[in-house]
C-alpha cells in the first residue's frame, strides 16, 4: 500500500459537502493511510449537505498537527465554519510551515485564506470564491485540480479523481 504508515486529518463540520468529504477518505484509506475525522466535538456525528454523517474521531483540542502527515479540508458549507475555530486555523498554519500537504476542494480555500498562506499561491476553487482567493494573494486558475508544492486543490466533487491523484502524489513525493 502507497500511503502505509502515513496519518492525514480529515477536517468536518456540518454541511460539508458529502462527496468532497467521503470520497478523499475513502482513496486514502485504500491505499493504507489512516484517516482521522477532526471535528469540533469529538465522537459527534455531522451532518453533511445531502444527509450523509461523518462521526468525528477527535475533537480540534484533541489533536497535535505534528503528530499528522497531511490535512484534508472539505468543501461545502463547513469551511466557513471551520475557519472560524483558531485550532483548525494553528493545524493550517503548522502544515504550511512543516510543508506537509494540505488538501482543499470547493469553498475549502475560505479555510486556507483565513489561515493567511496563499500569499503567492497558484490554486484552484470553485469560481464562486475565485475573487476571494485571488485578494488573499493567489494566482486562481480553472482547473481540476493543480499543487504549488504542498497545498494541493480542486474546484468541485466531478474533479475528485484529478484532486485524489495529485494529492496521493504530492504525499508520496513528501515521504
Amino acid at each position: 500500500m502507497r500511503l502505509e504508515n502515513q496519518k492525514i486529518i480529515a477536517l468536518v463540520d456540518t454541511d460539508f459537502e458529502d462527496l468532497e468529504l467521503w470520497y478523499p477518505i475513502h482513496r486514502l484509506r485504500e491505499e493504507g493511510a489512516q484517516v482521522d475525522l477532526v471535528g469540533q466535538e469529538a465522537h459527534t456525528t455531522y451532518i453533511g449537505k445531502y444527509g450523509v454523517p461523518a462521526e468525528s474521531d477527535y475533537a480540534f483540542s484533541e489533536v497535535n498537527p505534528a503528530d499528522y502527515d497531511a490535512i484534508l479540508v472539505p468543501g461545502g458549507w463547513a469551511p466557513d465554519k471551520l475557519r472560524r475555530f483558531p485550532e483548525v486555523i494553528d493545524m493550517v498554519q503548522h502544515m504550511d510551515k512543516h510543508e506537509k500537504p494540505i488538501g482543499q476542494i470547493c469553498h475549502a480555500g475560505w479555510v486556507l485564506i483565513s489561515a493567511n498562506i496563499l500569499q503567492g499561491r497558484t490554486v484552484t476553487s470553485t469560481p464562486g470564491i475565485k475573487d476571494d482567493m485571488t485578494n488573499a494573494g493567489a494566482t486562481w486558475v480553472d482547473t481540476p485540480a493543480i499543487s504549488d508544492g504542498h497545498i494541493v486543490s480542486s474546484r468541485r466533487p466531478p474533479d475528485l479523481p484529478d484532486y485524489m491523484r495529485e494529492f496521493i502524489k504530492v504525499l508520496e513525493e513528501k515521504r
